[in-house]
């Protein structure tokens, strides 16, 4: 073998060193690139591992299995989703403030895979992982909507119902929409309208 192919093999077996959670972001970072360009079907051990340029150990090292690695990568969805939201210049209309959410949350469940991976951990029995889903919700109204004396039950449903039909969109709004001969985007207008009409101001009790 020459001194240039031991070269090459080396540089491709070689490590870069990272701290415990930069090592845990790049590995999260890897699975979500083949989330948004595979599919959940594609968040195997190997595939990760190789994506994220380690070894399956390193995976294992710190996520325990692969289903702890999805589990998290929902997580880190979540945590953008309500970061995305909390950064946002909020209109000081409440009918305004709803629908700006509302778009965002939309765009993360049709863009990043997010609805097809919840839709996998729900039907592997994983979804019960998903630890930050009832903070994040409590961070939004709390930190962004700022109820006062609005009833926070009511609020919460309201956002159940909103995380629902985006995940209903995103994973089956363009196929159906399509069978059914709707023009592109149909289905989400459709859900956004009803939302709109239905949910009322934030604010209202």
């Amino acid at each position: 073998m020459s001194i240039s192919k031991i070269t090459s093999s080396s540089k491709k077996l070689a490590r870069v060193r990272r701290s415990p959670e930069a090592s845990r972001q790049n590995i999260l970072i890897a699975a979500e690139r083949l989330l948004v360009s595979q599919g959940p079907q594609s968040l195997r051990l190997a595939d990760v591992a190789t994506e994220a340029g380690v070894a399956n150990a390193t995976v294992l090292h710190h996520f325990g299995t692969i289903d702890w690695v999805q589990a998290a990568l929902m997580e880190k969805m979540i945590v953008e989703l309500v970061s995305g939201i909390l950064v946002m210049d909020v209109p000081a209309d409440p009918r305004a403030a709803r629908a700006a959410a509302l778009q965002n949350l939309f765009d993360a469940f049709e863009t990043k895979g997010a609805a097809r991976l919840a839709a996998w951990l729900e039907m592997t029995g994983e979804s019960r992982r998903l630890r930050t889903v009832r903070e994040a919700v409590q961070t939004v109204i709390r930190q962004k909507i700022r109820p006062h004396d609005a009833d926070v039950e009511r609020l919460e449903d309201a956002i159940l119902v909103s995380v629902i039909l985006a995940m209903g969109v995103g994973l089956f709004g363009p196929t159906l929409g399509e069978l059914l001969g709707k023009p592109k985007g149909r289905a989400r207008a459709v859900a956004l309208k009803l939302l709109e009409e239905r949910l009322g101001p934030f604010e209202g009790a």
